[in-house]
């Protein structure tokens, strides 16, 4: 793979995808990224990067390019604020934001710089990632500050709050709709009530250790960001994964994807009225995760993804009643697929709700299945096939029309593809060992990992310190994609409709509120 040519040196980091580094000033951090959007790039991140105490904070973004990703940082003056790269991107509007919040970065000439993670509860002028920063105050039964949203004004316009504190376990997001009758004109996001401070929490766990917590950044991707994190410290330490822990991983990661998608179309379901739809695959998911929790010691397999390979080895046994299940799920999966696709209610429900054009699903950065189910054809799984998927010919799903219907669609076709690949990785596992050995380097280091999760892509940046500590781990979430997007996907739709958009989208609270 050739580097990308930005006009700037990069390092080539020793990772499995086509992954770059390089440092840039302050003229160029607006060129860079026009050009990145001249090459049909798009914007994968943005955060702050604090090192000693006392220094000044700067600035990280990573692109995604068809060489590969490109992991930028700023060389910031004290007194320089970070060029807004929200007119090129507009999904960097919010991660500028919270990284304002977390860092103290300043934004120039950004179109909003309301808080986003600061919730007015924070002690004052505190920035939780500054080195040697106050850290969170004891907020137990203060209320959030008022925040500016949006207002629209006109004849018979009036506004619909909901949450933050929704019914079950969700997590908590307020959502303020501005309609019309029950037609939707705005709905504006206001998320980050539960900032846990996982970042600043890396910070203070053994390299070795952190893979854990990476993997309880957001429950129902586990795997994704597991693997994320041990590639980005693997590549930091220069280990190459033994073969077969790589497969095992990806046998995983598919069936993390699967288990996925069969809970949301079942809820999908649910939404639009099928109550069967909902108890049959809530059976299906059960009796997955199930099998998982028996191959794997978890249900949702977390803590098997380890720095250098995977704490558990699959028997001969084990594949064969992994492939038996994934036999019995396909033929019921496609019968599924056959009711939904015919009940005609269903379909009311589905068609033309919640559209993103794949022209607007472009502009905004829509990412991972909602954006393929908007015409954006990138899989990391497929772009920059890495072990094993390189050898697994993953045939990627795209569809074009974006609405709700595409999405459900988008989400039948990759669990069937899924279910393929699982019964491949298991025809072709290969011998070897599950773990290789991993030594820290002794004079610091940088890594990256890059892995295409059922939601999208997971990135992980890592910087390790010269004596083994980790100095910054960021992890992304691509619901900060998604989220903006989601505000658009509900305009002109009406208010009973928005549980059901919502959840074909299904996006992290969690994974966007580190």
């Amino acid at each position: 793979m050739t580097q990308p040519d930005l006009g700037i040196e990069l390092e080539r980091l020793p990772a499995p995808l086509p992954i770059w580094y390089g440092r840039v000033g302050q003229d160029a951090w607006l060129d860079i990224a026009r050009a990145v959007a001249n090459a049909g790039g798009r914007l994968v991140a943005v955060w702050g990067v604090e090192r000693d105490e006392g220094a000044s904070a700067t600035a990280c973004a990573a692109y995604a390019l068809p060489h590969g990703l490109v992991w930028l940082e700023l060389q910031r003056d004290s007194a320089c604020e970070v060029p807004d790269l929200a007119g090129i991107f507009p999904c960097a509007a919010r991660m500028q934001r919270a990284m304002t919040d977390l860092s103290g970065i300043p934004v120039e000439g950004a179109h909003d710089s309301r808080p986003w993670l600061d919730h007015g509860l924070w002690p004052q002028g505190a920035r939780p990632l500054q080195q040697g920063g106050p850290g969170h105050a004891n907020t137990a039964g203060m209320l959030p500050a008022a925040y500016a949203f949006v207002r629209v004004e006109g004849d018979g316009v009036h506004e619909i709050a909901v949450g933050p504190v929704h019914a079950g376990i969700i997590e908590p997001g307020h959502f303020r709709f501005s309609v019309v009758g029950e037609k939707v004109l705005r709905l504006e996001e206001r998320l980050g009530y539960t900032h846990k401070g996982i970042e600043r929490r890396f910070a203070e766990l053994a390299p070795t250790e952190a893979y854990r917590l990476a993997g309880r950044v957001s429950g129902d991707s586990t795997v994704a960001y597991a693997w994320a994190y041990c590639m980005a410290l693997e590549s930091a330490c220069g280990v190459t994964l033994p073969a077969r822990a790589g497969w095992l991983r990806a046998l995983m990661l598919e069936r993390e994807r699967v288990a996925n998608h069969l809970g949301d179309l079942g809820a999908l379901g649910n939404d639009a009225g099928l109550a069967f739809g909902l108890a049959q695959f809530s059976r299906l998911r059960e009796d997955w995760q199930r099998l998982s929790g028996e191959v794997f010691g978890h249900r949702l397999m977390m803590d098997v993804v380890v720095p250098g390979g995977v704490a558990i080895d699959v028997s001969s046994d084990m594949q064969e009643r992994l492939c038996r299940q994934c036999d019995d799920i396909e033929r019921e999966l496609r019968a599924l697929r056959a009711i939904y696709e015919e009940h005609a209610g269903l379909q009311d429900r589905f068609l033309g709700t919640g559209r993103i054009p794949p022209s607007l699903a472009a502009q905004l950065g829509l990412a991972g299945l909602a954006g393929r189910a908007s015409g954006q054809a990138a899989d990391l799984r497929c772009e920059h096939a890495w072990l094993p998927y390189e050898s697994l010919a993953v045939r990627i799903v795209t569809h074009s029309v974006g609405d709700v219907a595409a999405r459900v669609a988008v989400r039948f076709d990759e669990a069937l593809e899924s279910l393929r690949l699982i019964r491949a990785i298991c025809a072709g596992l290969p011998d070897g060992a599950t773990c290789g050995a991993l030594q820290l380097p002794g004079n610091g280091a940088i890594g990256a990992g890059w892995v295409e999760g059922w939601r999208g892509e997971v990135l992980v940046a890592l910087e390790l310190s010269a004596d083994g500590r980790i100095l910054r781990c960021h992890c992304h979430d691509p619901s900060w994609q998604n989220w903006p997007a989601l505000e658009h996907a509900i305009i002109g739709n009406i208010v009973p409709d928005f549980p059901l958009i919502n959840k074909s989208f299904n996006l992290s609270y969690a994974g966007h509120d580190l």
